[in-house]
Formats: structure tokens, sequence, C-alpha cells
């Protein structure tokens, strides 16, 4: 099927319409998972000159094998220890590794001076839940423990997360504070995937999931990684971030999504239930965006660019 035969096609923002016609329409399958693994695009990230990249090999969680984790930091010395984000990548928790978010890491030292550790947990569904959690706490850490070494403020520590990505970051936000011992400065929940009950209601906005990120697949990622289908009664603890019963004491939050993102209501209850658990919390929804939301260089790209660093600007600032 063509986009020009989806029905909400007159509601994507025109400045996204050329490259979201260019996209074939594709739902993720067991079938297909390994070609899809295979072909999965990623953004060319030429290196700024005032940044260095490493890969790490970071000790496991309890007796998990290592994890890889790519170290994005400015180069140079800094009068004081900087900031840090755990950046975790999306796709699906079936697809995807941390060099898809490589510009995005380079971006974030070039810019905002801050280190940056994208983590390449297991994937589902070889490891389901909690294998790619315990990854992401692994490299956070990591990142926290060696603070002196990689010359990071522990204090200042955000974990920073896009679709899968952000359904982790908000359970490992909620398994950190649990753990208490790595205090989180802030959640940054890009169109994340909260809720694995969005497989299987019917009282959605019927303008979302027509693009990118469909009911399909959605049900696949959820099936993969919790190991059985979604929307039952339960869930295992920490594996939907908007299944936990409190949240409470969690970090300072910011939310992004489309407004025709499948994500959408998950998205927007999660943000509900974190103000009523006094979380202060930044919700932004945009207009005539999809799953991905600037999913083309352009007006929208560079307005939820824009907002995403002041976030991070305002929580690398050092308490008074």
């Amino acid at each position: 099927m063509s986009a020009e035969a989806f029905a909400t096609r007159h509601l994507v923002d025109p400045e996204l319409l050329p490259q979201l016609d260019a996209m074939p329409p594709f739902e993720v399958t067991a079938e297909n998972l390994q070609a899809a693994r295979e072909n999965l695009w990623e953004m060319e990230a030429a290196t700024p000159a005032d940044v260095t990249i490493e890969t790490r090999q970071v000790p496991g969680f309890e007796d998990d094998p290592k994890v890889s984790v790519i170290l994005t930091r400015p180069s140079g010395r800094a009068d004081s220890p900087r900031p840090a984000v755990l950046m975790i990548h999306s796709g699906g928790y079936v697809m995807g590794n941390a060099r898809q978010c490589q510009a995005l890491a380079n971006a974030f030292a070039d810019e905002l001076g801050c280190v940056v550790a994208s983590v390449d947990y297991r994937l589902a569904p070889e490891t389901p839940h909690p294998g790619p959690l315990h990854d992401c706490y692994a490299a956070l850490t990591w990142l926290h423990d060696n603070a002196d070494e990689l010359n990071v403020d522990p204090d200042l520590i955000t974990v920073y997360g896009e679709s899968a990505g952000g359904g982790l970051a908000a359970t490992l936000a909620q398994f950190t504070r649990d753990q208490g011992q790595v205090p989180l400065r802030l959640q940054v929940l890009m169109y994340g995937m909260l809720d694995d009950r969005t497989a299987t209601r019917t009282d959605l906005n019927p303008h979302t999931g027509q693009y990118i990120w469909t009911p399909a697949s959605n049900t696949f990622g959820w099936e993969s990684l919790l190991g059985h289908k979604p929307g039952g009664r339960t869930a295992p603890e920490y594996a939907v971030a908007a299944r936990a019963k409190d949240l409470t004491g969690l970090p300072p939050t910011f939310i992004a999504v489309g407004a025709l993102d499948l994500l959408l209501d998950e998205a927007l209850e999660y943000a509900d239930q974190l103000l009523r658990a006094a979380v202060p919390t930044e919700l932004h929804v945009y207009p005539g965006a999809p799953h991905g939301i600037g999913v083309a260089p352009g007006r929208l790209a560079a307005s939820v660019d824009q907002e995403l660093k002041a976030a991070l600007k305002q929580a690398f600032a050092p308490s008074q």
C-alpha cells in the first residue's frame, strides 16, 4: 500500500511527506527480523574535530556477559567534571545498535560539552527481559562508578532513549531508583515504548499508527521482549514502564511524541502518571508527526532539537 493510500496522510506535516512517501510500508516479523536487522538504516556521522570516540567493554550485571559501550567525549581538558548521558537506541526491542545514535552523540558532546555513553544492549527475542534492562543498568553503573577516570560528574547523569530505548530508559529510571546507587538528573523519553497494553487496546487515537511503527510491529516487539503475548493482566517487574505501581521519586522527565504516533496515548498517560506522582514532567506533542517525529531535516526536527537541548542544558546546570 502506498503512502498516498493512508487515511491520515492529510494530517502529516507537509515537510515530512516526501520522506514518508519514499518509505515502503514495512512491518517487522519473526520471518523478516534478520533481514530487517541487516538492512537497518544508520545515519552517517562525521566526527567533529573536537570529539573523540572509543568503544569500551564494561562488566555485565551480576553474571551477564560484558556490555559494549560507545564512549563519545569532548576532546581537551575541562575545568570541571562534565555531565553525562547514557544513550539507549531504538529498534522495537528487536533491532538496532549503538552506532545508529552516533550522530546525536557527536552533537551532544560537541554542542553541550557532555560525555555520552551509548549502550549496545542485547536484543529480543534472543535475550528477553530482563537482559536488555540489565545491560543498560550495567552501562549506567559503570559510567557512574568510573566518573573520576571519565571526568564525569556523578551527580549530573541523564538517561536518554528513543522508542524501545525510551521504554528502557523509563524502566531503567525505575530500577535505578529502587537500587539506590546512582542518582539520575533527568530521563528523556523520546516517543518511548512505555506500555505493552497498547498492543491490545481498541480505544487508541484513530489517527495514529499508520506510519513507521505499526500495531503489528509493536505487538511483535513487545512479545519478543516479554516472551509472551502483550497486554495481559500482569507483566514482569520493570519490563513495562507504565505498569509500575509507584512513580514517586523518579527524576525530572522530558517526553516527546508525534501526534500521529501509535505510542501517543501511552506517552500522554505516562506523563499524567508522573505528574500525579509529583515528578516534574515536560511533555511535547508535535502536530503532524509520526513515530520518530523528525524523520527528515527541517523545521520540525529543528524544533525538537532545540527543545531537547534546552532541557538537557537545564539538567546539566549544577545544583545551587
